[in-house]
């Protein structure tokens, strides 16, 4: 073989294995990458439009994130934002190491939420005209209202997730806690029970019209405050006369903590030790914030709910 064409024989392996190589190179690259989907497109900029107060619009990933709700705390930290929090509200108590200060929802101070150098504060609702206050500061302020239904919990979840950078991640938290809620209810027998949800040592409850009632009616339980609620506003003040009259057959407790109640107490005071929840042993002590929070531990209550119902069923 010649000179001239051995060199060109060299060239023409040269383009061959080029073209093998870059052949397999995009055939590498198209198995290593995912198809464009929503999921893979920048979230931010982004507009959030809550249920309550205006649209608020982030052009970044919030990195500097205050928190002055409880319920929004613990769902923030349980899409993956926790590392975004520098700084929760003094009722902010779960999870243990969110960073907890003097900050409070109820009475805000707005020089003292701005030293933190925020880029987005979450509320729950809009004290003291808050958010007007930041938003000539130029802080973002989402406003994520107590839920009224199981439905507005997993709508403010999802809301959190969004103006977060954590869509996905609260997508399925939400999906879980409804799947999670739903598993329960269908395993736990449903049985004609009555109960009584006492919120504090005054007798108030909350109807089934309520998130709580909501969680309560996923075991087909009927409230007996449902008739005391003469304006409908869902959380009526009981009399001692009505829940004897009641005579519910479960007894919930979301004043443990607050109020230091537990069976015994309840079995003393005038008359109850009648009831029927008492003398069955059926008075159910509940974590104070577990039963008042509308985040992702309402598995937690409702799970304190179904072994409650499956006690009195197979008594």
């Amino acid at each position: 073989m010649s000179i001239p064409t051995r060199r060109r024989a060299r060239r023409l392996a040269v383009i061959a294995l080029a073209a093998v190589l870059t052949t397999a190179a995009g055939c590498a690259q198209r198995a290593d990458e995912k198809p464009a989907t929503q999921e893979t497109q920048p979230q931010f900029p982004v507009t959030i439009t809550p249920a309550t107060g205006e649209p608020v619009t982030l052009g970044t990933r919030p990195e500097r994130i205050i928190s002055l709700s409880a319920s929004n705390t613990e769902t923030l930290y349980a899409i993956g934002a926790g590392d975004q929090v520098v700084a929760v509200d003094n009722q902010s108590t779960y999870p243990a190491d969110a960073p907890k200060t003097d900050l409070s929802g109820l009475t805000p101070n707005v020089e003292a939420i701005v030293g933190y150098n925020p880029d987005l504060v979450v509320v729950s609702d809009d004290a003291d005209n808050l958010v007007a206050s930041l938003k000539q500061l130029n802080r973002p302020t989402l406003i994520v209202p107590a839920a009224a239904t199981l439905d507005d919990l997993y709508a403010g979840m999802e809301l959190l997730g969004k103006a977060t950078g954590h869509a996905d991640e609260a997508t399925d938290l939400a999906k879980r806690t409804k799947d999670d809620l739903g598993k329960l209810a269908k395993d736990t027998p449903k049985k004609n029970l009555t109960y009584y949800h006492e919120l504090d040592t005054t007798l108030y409850s909350a109807t089934s019209k309520t998130f709580i009632g909501q969680v309560y009616g996923l075991f087909g339980l009927r409230n007996i405050a449902d008739p005391a609620d003469k304006d409908s506003g869902g959380y009526p003040q009981l009399s001692a006369e009505h829940i004897l009259q009641a005579n519910p057959d479960l007894i919930f407790l979301a004043d443990t903590k607050c109020c230091k109640q537990n069976a015994q107490s309840v079995a003393a005071r005038p008359g109850w030790s009648t009831l029927k929840a008492v003398k069955n042993g059926n008075v159910v002590p509940l974590d104070d914030d577990l039963a008042s929070r509308w985040g992702p531990r309402v598995v937690d209550l409702a799970r304190s709910v179904a072994d409650a119902v499956t006690k009195a069923s197979q008594g």
